[in-house]
């Protein structure tokens, strides 16, 4: 499958450019704002052709897939431009400034026929399944409460927009809460009902929130507590389900890499849960390739990029007013 890349950014460098060349594809363009930044990139990775002209890219009937990593402001319309190109899209989360715009953008998908995912990496993350199996598997009885650990420090070369600029979806709730929203609905399989939060600056933000800690309830009566933050250096991240009959505490995973350690404890003892190192990223791209000759589903889909993002925007509206704000999903 051949790609066209929407945004020269570092996450593409880092990790989707050799995702996608692991799965067997090809990109063979890349879109970016500066013509003069896309053609450097371009060079860099080895990609045949650069431009500014999304829409030149997106004629080109060679081009079957998309991925978008470009400002959050410009997701949904470069999605949707996509998308009436019949290209299939994975586009990074947030997936829009609102809800009701990422909802829009699955409805498109949705008529177009095409499949449209949203990068949410730690989900196919080997740590991450291996809890899902552990509590799927009923080892710690019926849930009754998380904790999600995400506060860690932002390195300078991905600040910029990221804590100075509201406009283009700047601020660590949707760039961070939203990939905690995901966790919990996927290691769970609930929705989170209501949300109580409170944000702030805490030395990096400027004009956006560097930093957020909120309390969410689920369907089933479990509670989650939520940390992110741009500016912890030393923190760490992890994951802690608690149940009835045990506990996991996870340590390390919220992060790009299969890293970390996973622990279960119950009354028999504690137990180091083994999981697959496979390449986050790699993974999702297969799953988003099997969906796309119509075998299974990507691995998150724009529905779970949308609850994710209804999350957050709850998290932000409750920090903000003070109030439990119930989370609305749009419709979907």
């Amino acid at each position: 499958m051949n790609w066209g890349l929407i945004g020269a950014s570092t996450i593409a460098a880092e990790h989707m450019i050799g995702a996608i060349r692991a799965c067997g594809g090809n990109p063979v363009w890349v879109v970016s704002g500066s013509p003069a930044h896309a053609q450097r990139f371009a060079a860099e990775h080895g990609i045949a052709r650069a431009s500014d002209d999304l829409a030149a890219m997106l004629a080109d009937p060679g081009v079957e897939a998309v991925y978008i990593s470009s400002t959050n402001e410009k997701h949904r319309s470069q999605a949707l431009a996509a998308i009436a190109a019949g290209k299939h899209v994975i586009c990074e989360k947030p997936l829009a400034m609102t809800v009701a715009e990422a909802a829009g953008m699955v409805r498109a998908s949705r008529d177009a026929g095409v499949v449209f995912a949203t990068n949410h990496h730690l989900r196919n993350a080997g740590s991450h399944q291996a809890i899902r199996a552990v509590i799927a598997q009923g080892r710690i009885g019926k849930v009754l409460s998380l904790r999600v650990h995400h506060a860690v420090h932002l390195p300078p070369h991905l600040q910029g927009w990221r804590i100075n600029d509201a406009g283009a979806g700047g601020g660590v709730i949707p760039d961070i809460t939203v990939h905690d929203a995901d966790t919990v609905r996927f290691l769970t399989g609930e929705d989170p009902e209501k949300v109580v939060a409170q944000a702030g600056v805490s030395g990096m933000g400027r004009g956006v929130e560097d930093s957020v800690m909120s309390v969410w309830s689920l369907p089933s009566g479990a509670m989650v507590m939520a940390h992110e933050s741009f500016t912890h250096r030393f923190a760490g991240s992890g994951v802690e389900v608690h149940g009835t009959d045990g506990s996991i505490f996870a340590r390390g995973v919220m992060t790009q890499r299969p890293v970390g350690e996973v622990e279960l404890v119950t009354a028999e003892g504690r137990e180091i849960v083994p999981y697959s190192a496979h390449d986050l990223y790699a993974h999702g791209v297969a799953a988003f390739l099997g969906a796309a000759r119509g075998e299974g589903q990507p691995a998150a889909d724009g529905v779970d990029g949308v609850k994710s993002l209804a999350v957050a925007m709850a998290v932000r509206e409750a920090a903000g007013t003070g109030r439990r704000v119930t989370v609305a999903y749009g419709g979907v």
